[in-house]
């Protein structure tokens, strides 16, 4: 079955708890990676990031080296073993091994001691290293390998989906620009855009939404935004989203509404109230949050959801939740 990417910190975390190595399932560019540094940061945990695609079966188990007559294998330092110490600030290690279904059946076979066992060759991995997989679907025409029938029973598997909500509030609170999340709430389709046969050279995803944020606050300028944001988005969503921007002439201005909160006519086309959404929980302040409540009240109910629910992700602060509150307790019978 498939989760959110919400969802999924949590089961990984489970598994991981457990002594157990997830792997996690998803198509390209969805958040997969961002999932395993979410946890890392949140445990304190320094992150070693390995493409096992990148392998060679000897990385995994060591190099060969002499000891009198015989001959042992050599860790490499990737992998901190019992007997490290645990670096300063931390309370741990991940051992991420992305694209780990793209590696070769040679690697894949020399990670089962250490998918396993937590063993490189013959040294013990550290007790306090969580091991995380990832890698993309094989329906999705990306590069992967047949994962071998005994890699599959030493993993726990978890497939993970682009949820909207959760990735609005991602980009909410990590600052994105607000005119993004208001566009993938008129247009929820264009989150992730990905088909294994598309002709496009790029896609929408959730990291190439946060490409565009990058490029948005380097430049306001269509004629520059268009051939950036198709290079990321593909031109076709970077149309609809620069048309969806220009909505922005269409509306009054925050300090004209602040000014006359009951008496500035309240637009009809959906696209417009998408757009001034976005504007009213990006602009809205302490100072003015008293006379654009009035005005938020006078648009259409499904708007007013979505504006304090962007008030909520946007602002962290007591006159934000008390604005909330009072809204939810006087719209309680039309929410629920």
């Amino acid at each position: 079955m498939k989760v959110s990417l919400h969802e999924a910190i949590d089961l990984v975390e489970i598994a991981v708890s457990a002594k157990l190595v997830p792997f996690i399932h998803g198509s390209p560019a969805i958040g997969k990676s961002s999932i395993v540094h979410q946890i890392a940061n949140k445990h304190k945990l320094k992150m070693i990031d390995i493409r096992l695609s990148q392998c060679d079966p000897t990385d995994l188990l060591g190099m060969p080296k002499f000891e009198g007559v015989k001959v042992s294998y050599a860790p490499f330092d990737t992998f901190p073993l019992e007997s490290d110490p645990i670096p300063d600030g931390y309370n741990g290690w991940c051992l991420f091994m992305d694209e780990a279904n793209s590696a070769p059946i040679s690697v894949q076979a020399a990670s089962y001691k250490l998918t396993l066992d937590r063993m490189v060759g013959q040294h013990k991995l550290h007790d306090r290293v969580a091991i995380v997989c990832a890698g993309n679907l094989d329906t999705d025409g990306a590069i992967t390998e047949e994962m071998s029938t005994a890699l599959q029973s030493r993993l726990c598997h978890i497939e993970v989906y682009a949820d909207l909500q959760e990735f609005i509030q991602y980009a909410m609170e990590n600052n994105f620009d607000y005119r993004i999340t208001s566009y993938l709430e008129f247009k929820p389709t264009s989150l992730y855009s990905f088909k294994p046969d598309h002709s496009d050279k790029t896609y929408s995803s959730p990291r190439t939404w946060e490409f565009c944020d990058k490029i948005m606050k380097k430049t306001n300028d269509y004629k520059k935004l268009l051939p950036l944001l198709s290079g990321v988005l593909s031109e076709g969503i970077a149309r609809e989203f620069i048309a969806f921007m220009k909505h922005e002439d269409k509306l009054a201005k925050v300090s004209d509404i602040v000014a006359n909160p009951t008496g500035i006519k309240i637009p009809e086309e959906p696209s417009v109230l998408y757009a001034l959404t976005g504007a009213l929980s990006h602009h809205i302040n302490e100072e003015t949050c008293k006379e654009l409540a009035l005005f938020i009240d006078r648009l259409p109910t499904e708007f007013q959801i979505i504006t304090f629910r962007g008030i909520a992700l946007k602002h962290k602060t007591k006159w934000a939740e008390k604005l909330r509150q009072d809204w939810v307790n006087k719209n309680f019978d039309k929410i629920m």
